[in-house]
């Protein structure tokens, strides 16, 4: 029996068939997966097949995972030498960002997006609470725009709260699985009640002693669209741990940096003190962002750190 896994709360999974009927389920044994090394073997996301183990209460047991045509992963807040997958086979990644109550910086999105570029998962960026900004977030909107837009990722501005920029989303999503993520208190939780107003998720103001978003999901967990599609909702992520990529191969997960590559003097170019670097030429001249650019450094500063 095959089934697509909806939720995960450690032990049990929530899994739904084709035909629409929901399933608790467990793992019986260890389930490996050539080349992964995670701390969850299953993820949201992930199509299973299963035996039903008592149909009385809908209970049933994974015996295998089918190939995952991606996933994304992050370390593992517990072991930095291991994986946790965040979900499976998606087709598209919105990322919720704020620039104010709480701020959400550039080089987090940065590292969000270098994440998605390694997955090959195309990434969308949605700036919500327009209602709140002032004209120095609506000036500095206009140069994230600009800067995300060149380099070929979709920004929206929304006010979820006043259901503005609602249906632009919700044209985006669907027929397609898409992961939603986002730092804690940016209206992620806000944007799913106003697509299901029967779920009353629950959304909490963002913390006053420390301007971040307090965490309101706890596990990852897969919706499906009444438009078509399906979303995966995340737990607020403070910070997105990037994992199988080494300092090289950085640069190539920023599109306007691997489309210059060829043009740097060496071939093994880290861009920050070679001559005849095409990528500093590049920033130097406005070509490339100066905030992309920090990204890049800082990233890759938190790597020669070992902490990636």
């Amino acid at each position: 029996m095959k089934a697509l896994v909806y939720k995960s709360t450690g032990s049990w999974y929530i899994v739904k068939t084709n035909d629409g009927k929901q399933y608790n389920a467990r793992i019986k044994g260890v389930l490996k997966i050539d080349g992964i090394t995670s701390t969850n073997p299953i993820a949201v996301g992930d199509e299973v097949e299963m035996d039903m183990e008592n149909e009385l209460e809908s209970t049933t047991t994974i015996t295998k995972i089918d190939v995952r045509r991606n996933y994304v992963a992050r370390r593992s807040p517990h072991n930095k030498h291991q994986h946790h997958i965040v979900a499976s086979n998606l087709d598209q990644s919105l990322l919720f960002a704020t620039l104010r109550d709480p701020k959400t910086s550039t080089g987090f999105i940065d590292r969000f997006l270098v994440a998605c570029e390694m997955y090959h998962l195309p990434a969308i960026i949605v700036f919500n609470k327009a209602d709140i900004y002032r004209k120095k977030e609506m000036e500095r909107f206009a140069e994230v725009k600009t800067t995300y837009e060149a380099i070929g990722y979709k920004v929206i501005l929304a006010s979820i709260a006043k259901n503005e920029g609602v249906e632009e989303i919700k044209s985006l999503l669907k027929d397609k699985t898409t992961l939603l993520s986002g730092h804690s208190g940016v209206g992620k939780s806000t944007f799913i009640n106003a697509v299901f107003p029967q779920l009353d998720l629950r959304t909490q103001e963002v913390s006053d002693w420390s301007g971040k978003g307090l965490h309101t999901t706890t596990f990852a967990e897969m919706f499906d669209l009444p438009f078509g599609g399906r979303i995966i909702d995340t737990p607020g992520i403070r910070e997105l741990g990037l994992v199988d990529i080494t300092k090289q191969e950085l640069s190539g997960y920023f599109p306007e940096m691997r489309e210059r590559l060829n043009d740097c003097q060496f071939n093994n170019c880290m861009h920050t003190n070679e001559q005849d670097c095409a990528i500093k030429k590049a920033v130097n001249d406005g070509s490339i962002a100066i905030d992309r650019y920090v990204s890049y450094m800082n990233i890759l500063d938190t790597m020669e750190d070992k902490k990636y």
